[in-house]
């Protein structure tokens, strides 16, 4: 299903064509595309990326565009790589102060809100040299919305078009009955396709702890 499709679409069962309402359907098909690509991993949406530790600093950038992490792998003066183990925020400042340095074993996260703030990695124990580093990730891609075509569209078309619907039918304060069909039929369709995927926080090396923002580390 392409956006052309889902437009009409919407507009089909909503049988509404006013004005206000067509022009918020994007809003209606973005809001459903961050629900699905937060609550599913989808193997297909994953890409890596790559940088170097900084020597005595223990963090490390997070891509502006990734939803949750797949696997961080650092690679030594020597050459070998080795996987980092995810735990969250109050292990890592209690087990890796500052002043504890060496090649990481270990990560946790602080998660930002938004593509200009990401958030960033802390490393545990702090690098002692400038590693290379490999994050491999589930990435934010972009809306049907702006490219008419996504893996989105192909491949979950009805969790797309049923999540689009109820974001319609709260807007549209449409009625309950219906709006719990949808509601149905959108659970039905997120049941089968996370069997497909998996679900979100997990790392794929180790299952990973939740992330912890800024705010709530207090660093």
């Amino acid at each position: 299903m392409n956006y052309t499709e889902l437009l009409q679409a919407i507009q089909d069962y909503t049988e509404n064509t006013e004005t206000s309402f067509v022009a918020n359907i994007p809003t209606f098909v973005r809001q459903a595309e961050e629900k699905i690509l937060r609550q599913v991993l989808i193997p297909e949406l994953r890409k890596a990326a790559t940088g170097s530790t900084v020597a005595n600093s223990q963090y490390l950038a997070r891509p502006s565009d990734m939803i949750a992490v797949y696997s961080i792998v650092i690679q030594d003066g020597s050459g070998n790589y080795s996987y980092l183990l995810n735990k969250n925020i109050t292990f890592m400042k209690e087990a890796f102060p500052a002043s504890d340095t060496g090649l990481p074993k270990y990560y946790g996260q602080f998660v930002g809100g938004t593509t200009s703030t990401p958030g960033y990695f802390i490393l545990g124990p702090t690098p002692d040299a400038a590693y290379l580093a490999q994050i491999n990730y589930y990435y934010d891609p972009p809306s049907i919305v702006t490219a008419g075509t996504t893996w989105l569209g192909d491949n979950a078309e009805t969790a797309l078009l049923y999540g689009a619907l109820l974001e319609a039918y709260s807007y549209m304060k449409g009625d309950s009955d219906l709006m719990n069909e949808y509601r149905k039929q959108h659970q039905l369709a997120m049941q089968a396709f996370t069997k497909v995927g998996g679900l979100l926080q997990q790392d794929g090396y180790r299952d990973g702890e939740e992330g912890y923002s800024k705010d709530e580390a207090n660093v």
